[in-house]
C-alpha cells in the first residue's frame, strides 16, 4: 500500500494496527456491515488498552475468593458436593464477568472511512447501538485529555458534533486524540481523501 502524507504537518502516514488494536491507520482486513463498495475505512478505533485495567483486575480479584475462602474455611458449613458446586458457580461467574469485558471492549469501535464517521455501542450480544453521520456533516471536532494517565499515556475523547438533528459523536477515550482530530480536519478539507 503507498505510503500517504497527511497535509498539515507532511508526516508520513503508514498502514498500522492489528485487529486487536486500539488505533489502526488504513487497516486492510477492516470490514462492516453496510459498507459501500467504494468505501475505505481510514480509522478503525477503540478505547485504550489501559481502560481495561478495572475489569481486569476485578475478574483477578474474584478469581482469588475460592482460595481465600478455603484457606479461611468459610465454605466448610457447606457440604463436600456444594462446596464444589460454589466454587465452579462462583468461576462461572468471574468468567462472565471477564468475557463481558472483553467483548465490550472488542465490539465498541468508532469507524472513521472516506465518507462518514460510524460510532457502534455494544451493550449486550444481542443490543447493539449504530450511529453515523456523513464527513461533509460535522461541523466542530474538539479533542480532550486529562487525567494523568490520559496525558501520560496520550489517550482521550473527541466530540464529534454534527448538522442538523444529527447526533453528536463521542470517541472516549481513544489513543491519540489529537492525530484522529487531524486526521478527521483532513478528511473534512479534502473531500473524504487524505
Amino acid at each position: 500500500m503507498p505510503e500517504l502524507y497527511s497535509s498539515d504537518n507532511q508526516t508520513q502516514l503508514k498502514p498500522t494496527g492489528s485487529p486487536l488494536s486500539a488505533f489502526c491507520f488504513l487497516p486492510t482486513h477492516a470490514k462492516f456491515e453496510n459498507q459501500d463498495p467504494d468505501e475505505k475505512v481510514i480509522l478503525l478505533l477503540r478505547r485504550h488498552p489501559v481502560t481495561n485495567l478495572p475489569w481486569i483486575a476485578l475478574g483477578l480479584l474474584l478469581a482469588l475468593v475460592p482460595s481465600i475462602a478455603g484457606m479461611l474455611d468459610v465454605l466448610s458449613i457447606l457440604p463436600a458436593r456444594f462446596q464444589f458446586a460454589t466454587v465452579i458457580l462462583w468461576y462461572l461467574l468471574t468468567l462472565a464477568i471477564v468475557i463481558q469485558g472483553a467483548l465490550t471492549w472488542f465490539f465498541n469501535v468508532n469507524i472513521v472511512t472516506n465518507r462518514r464517521i460510524i460510532d457502534v455501542n455494544f451493550y449486550t450480544l444481542i443490543y447493539r447501538e449504530i450511529s453515523d453521520a456523513k464527513i461533509n456533516n460535522i461541523q466542530e471536532i474538539t479533542y480532550k485529555v486529562g487525567g494523568f494517565l490520559g496525558t501520560f499515556l496520550h489517550f482521550g475523547d473527541v466530540v464529534i458534533q454534527t448538522a442538523g438533528a444529527l447526533p453528536n459523536f463521542n470517541f472516549e477515550k481513544v489513543p491519540n486524540p489529537a492525530r484522529v482530530t487531524d486526521i478527521l480536519h483532513d478528511l473534512q478539507k479534502n473531500g473524504g481523501n487524505l
